[in-house]
């Protein structure tokens, strides 16, 4: 057994062994679609009958409905929920009247689709953990929406057995504070391996704490790549508002102006209504913050970014990621679409890639950039600007980049002076469609 295989053994034995060991945790788990994964750490490592009150696995989805209640995808929040509510209650019931003065009581449940296969469909699930923190207290609660990256089926059954005893012993013994959570949630697990993209808590022990900065902590220390957030600034599984849409994304980078102009959005939208494509769902907005590249107090402070989160949030659905680069991002928003994606870039933040990417590096350099980006349905809109807001967005007039017109202070995609060879790409990426100036986006930033 690898030396790495054997420290994760004894860590996660460990941690499930000293949850057995603990005489007032009492519990169930309900796990559904990667088998019963993190109740068999429990059953394995001596003394369950301590801790496991029933184990169950409603894999037939006649008889999870008949359980749970039809009318909700299976791995779903909703059908969390409901499982969590149902063993919830069937456990006080049972149990509560000889046991509940003297014990802690708890549900953990799953539910998970794993790498089917021919590893075509969508490999995710939720988590839940309702636990009281003294006997006979209100219930406090932990939902957690993962995307597993293993290569086979049975090492993301191990992945989930390890986050499942993770967070059972991080809601007992590690909630002191986010970071000590986290650490622990995710002890001997990588990225690589599986991504949390929805923290959220409730119950008394989580009174004051806002489940949003726990997510966007989690993002910073590497748990996540990204995190989406609706309408009302809330973390959301990304499917729920990404899945089959048609996309306008807009990124932003630090010294260029954001998207603070709603009109630019619209401007795009009909850009992309007007190409004709046939499409049943209407154009989504999506403005997407790197994380990586932010500056000033939201760069550090996890409360100055969701303010800024809030801010946009009216504007549209909200993707705080770490991709540094666009293709990257663009291959996230991939897993959940494959309709028309459209970046709109400020003229300012395209020569500054430009700059980045082309006249200080090399040719070979933006090829690979353009032809990942653009490998799929992806057109790159460049919104005009006013002269005085791109020289303060960049610092300067940028020389040589772009043609001044005396009397005209908007500058546009067309006013962009490629340099020799890479003139040719350019020329060839705007007849072929792949770049073109968003005309109609008059707004000043």
């Amino acid at each position: 057994m690898p030396n790495s295989t054997l420290q994760q053994s004894t860590d996660i034995h460990a941690k499930a062994l000293a949850i057995n060991l603990e005489a007032s945790f009492y519990g169930t788990f309900a796990e559904i679609g990667a088998g019963q994964e993190v109740a068999r750490w429990f059953l394995s490592v001596g003394a369950a009958s301590g801790t496991v009150a029933q184990a169950i696995s409603a894999y037939d989805k006649t008889v999870s409905d008949d359980i749970y209640g039809a009318g909700t995808r299976y791995v779903s929040k909703e059908r969390l929920l409901a499982m969590l509510d149902h063993e919830y209650e069937i456990l006080l019931t049972r149990l509560g009247k000889d046991r509940g003065a003297h014990t802690r009581f708890f549900v953990f449940a799953d539910t998970v689709a794993t790498r089917n296969y021919q590893g075509t469909n969508e490999q995710h699930g939720w988590l839940g953990f309702r636990f009281q923190a003294e006997a006979g207290g209100e219930p406090n609660q932990i939902l957690l929406h993962i995307n597993l990256g293993d290569s086979t089926a049975q090492l993301q059954q191990q992945a989930i057995g390890t986050l499942g005893v993770n967070l059972i012993y991080a809601s007992y013994h590690q909630r002191s504070s986010p970071d000590a959570f986290l650490a622990g949630l995710f002890d001997d697990l990588s990225l690589e391996r599986l991504e949390i993209d929805v923290l959220e808590l409730s119950g008394p022990v989580f009174a004051g704490a806002d489940s949003r900065l726990w997510c966007l902590n989690l993002l910073r220390a590497g748990m996540s790549r990204a995190l989406v957030f609706d309408s009302e600034a809330k973390v959301v599984e990304p499917a729920t508002p990404l899945r089959k849409r048609p996309l306008i994304v807009q990124r932003t980078l630090h010294g260029h102006p954001g998207p603070s102009a709603p009109q630019v959005i619209e401007a795009a939208r009909q850009k992309l209504l007007a190409e004709g494509i046939p499409t049943d769902r209407e154009p989504l907005a999506v403005l997407e913050l790197n994380a990586q590249n932010l500056e000033g107090p939201a760069a550090s402070d996890s409360a100055e970014l969701l303010a800024l989160i809030e801010q946009l949030a009216p504007l549209g659905t909200v993707v705080v990621s770490n991709y540094p680069e666009g293709y990257q991002a663009v291959n996230y928003f991939r897993r959940y679409t494959a309709a028309p994606i459209r970046v709109v870039l400020w003229i300012s933040m395209f020569l500054h890639l430009m700059e980045e990417t082309v006249f200080q590096s090399s040719p070979g350099a933006v090829l690979e950039g353009f032809g990942r980006l653009l490998s799929t349905d992806v057109t790159v809109y460049v919104a005009p600007m006013q002269k005085d807001a791109l020289v303060a967005a960049l610092g300067g007039f940028p020389e040589g980049l772009l043609r001044e017109s005396a009397g005209r202070d908007l500058m546009t995609l067309d006013d962009f002076l490629p340099m020799p060879p890479l003139d040719h790409l350019f020329r060839y990426l705007r007849a072929a469609g792949h770049i073109v100036p968003l005309e109609d986006a008059q707004a000043k930033a």
